[in-house]
């Protein structure tokens, strides 16, 4: 999945004019209950402005409140200019750059806005991909990194006609050994297939009913 499958078209943005100032861009962000706001020119990206970065940058300088308010504009202290998405990055990569941030523009070739991308939202598609918005059964369980352990998996679940909700893999310290995470829906008949699981050669760590 790439990151414009997760994007906030420009359309749907909220967004504020480079010479606004700082008490319109307050009240924007408590209008809609948001943190941040990508700060435009036209089309043209200019930076992005958060409450914390207003509240930093008052209690640091020197202005009287009244006089920030009125006369400081969003360009002012806009930030995260060279900071931004092309909407052909792997969403997951996202995570990292938004672990203390709340969202990034997604520009163009020629840095044109497009859109943004949240931190709720790339949070919300991670949740979707462990299954956490539907209950069911959860199985933790190593496998080798042999050919064709995840086509046996996908057998094993086949013959005992599982729905599979999720299934996520990580790499072990162990690069001869995967952990898998498979969420499935639940039925009677769970613990046959985990004892088909073990029979051919699956380890299972943990199993957990959500």
């Amino acid at each position: 999945m790439f990151v414009k499958s997760v994007m906030i078209p420009k359309y749907s943005s909220y967004t504020i004019d480079h010479e606004s100032t700082i008490k319109e861009t307050l009240d924007k962000l408590e209008e809609h209950q948001i943190d941040g706001l990508p700060v435009l020119n036209g089309d043209n990206y200019v930076g992005m402005i958060t409450r914390y970065g207003i509240y930093e940058n008052y209690f640091k300088g020197k202005q009287t409140k009244e006089d920030y308010l009125q006369n400081t504009r969003a360009k002012d202290i806009a930030t995260h200019q060279d900071q931004y998405l092309k909407g052909n990055e792997i969403f997951e990569k996202t995570l990292l750059s938004l672990k203390d941030f709340p969202l990034l523009a997604v520009l163009d070739e020629k840095q044109k806005f497009l859109g943004v991308v949240t931190r709720f939202d790339v949070l919300a598609q991670f949740q979707s991909a462990f299954g956490m918005n539907k209950p069911g059964v959860r199985i933790a369980f190593t496998a080798s990194e042999a050919e064709g352990r995840l086509a046996r998996l996908s057998e094993i679940a086949r013959q005992f006609h599982e729905q599979i909700i999720s299934i996520v893999t990580f790499d072990e310290t162990d690069k001869l050994i995967r952990r898998i995470v498979m969420k499935i829906e639940k039925k009677d008949n769970i613990q046959k297939f985990i004892k088909k699981l073990e029979e051919s050669g699956f380890r299972i760590l943990n199993v957990d009913e959500e």
